[in-house]
């Protein structure tokens, strides 16, 4: 067969990324998404569809939190996935319960989706809601100097993309804005997308490709990162992961990876409602 990328034919390539093939179904993830998220609106102190920037689609579900200590709270921004044409905010703050009974305030973060909205702006608005909730965190008693990020899939995409180097100053915050991220099955190099079928919706060229892979725009200084996949995700899924990890690392900087032996691509984020979870754990000790 033909070869389209490295040693891929079109078919095998495509398989690798149709990350939704290692599930029986995703319909049972995405309602436990909604019903946890739901859940959190409806118990705690929630700010919803807080705008964060001029489009319409920029919001932001904000949870509150009481610090330790009398101080000010910490802040968890999640980025959802859904291959950035699926999912919402709505969907995005299942962990919120757990992390605000602990003392850390979360934001779940809306994006403009795919195809109508390109991967760069897709960047653009999390970026800018970075950039929100560092001038605005005092706001909701949160300390914008313990910002941390994650996301899972294309969020985990986003979230290296937000730990990549070189946009801060254009947004107005310092190059340090982000002090932790927790990138889930993300996805650092987009060339081998570009070249399979989730280019029908992404429509990368190969300039738009690296310039929104965070391989390709490592920072000055990284901050920590625990990156994350479950067993039964693809190989190159898992390669992926490792190669952000892998830059992180030849740079000083602290990666902790770790291939999760109970969890698939979609569930892995549900150890985000549990600090005695694996992750869960790891998070907790990088937020403190």
């Amino acid at each position: 067969m033909t070869k389209v990328y490295e040693d891929f034919d079109q078919e095998t390539l495509d398989n690798e990324y149709l990350i939704s093939r290692t599930v029986p179904s995703l319909e049972p993830f995405i309602a436990d998404y909604g019903k946890f998220s739901a859940e959190g609106r409806d118990n705690l102190d929630c700010r919803v569809d807080v705008s964060c920037g001029d489009h319409p689609d920029q919001l932001l579900d904000i949870f509150p939190a009481k610090g330790k200590d009398g101080k000010a709270a910490p802040v968890f921004i999640f980025i959802h996935g859904g291959y950035w044409r699926m999912l919402s905010h709505r969907e995005s703050s299942f962990m919120a319960e757990n992390m605000v009974a602990n003392g850390i305030a979360v934001i779940a973060v809306n994006y403009s989706l795919a195809p109508d909205a390109s991967i760069d702006t897709i960047v653009q608005q999390c970026r800018e809601a970075i950039a929100w909730t560092w001038r605005n965190a005092a706001d909701f008693g949160a300390d914008p100097d313990r910002i941390f990020v994650g996301g899972s899939s294309a969020g985990g995409h986003l979230t290296g993309m937000m730990v990549a180097g070189g946009w801060h100053d254009a947004f107005g915050v310092p190059s340090d804005v982000i002090k932790g991220a927790v990138p889930l099955s993300g996805l650092h190099d987009l060339e081998p997308l570009r070249h399979s079928c989730i280019n029908e919706w992404a429509k990368l060229d190969e300039v738009s490709a690296r310039r929104n892979s965070p391989v390709h725009h490592l920072p000055d200084a990284g901050c920590p990162l625990i990156l994350s996949y479950g067993a039964s995700e693809t190989p190159e899924f898992k390669r992926q992961s490792a190669l952000l990890a892998d830059a992180w690392r030849a740079n000083g900087w602290q990666a902790d990876i770790f291939e999760h032996p109970d969890r698939n691509h979609f569930d892995i984020v549900f150890d985000l409602r549990d600090f005695d979870s694996l992750l869960g754990r790891k998070v907790r000790d990088m937020i403190g």
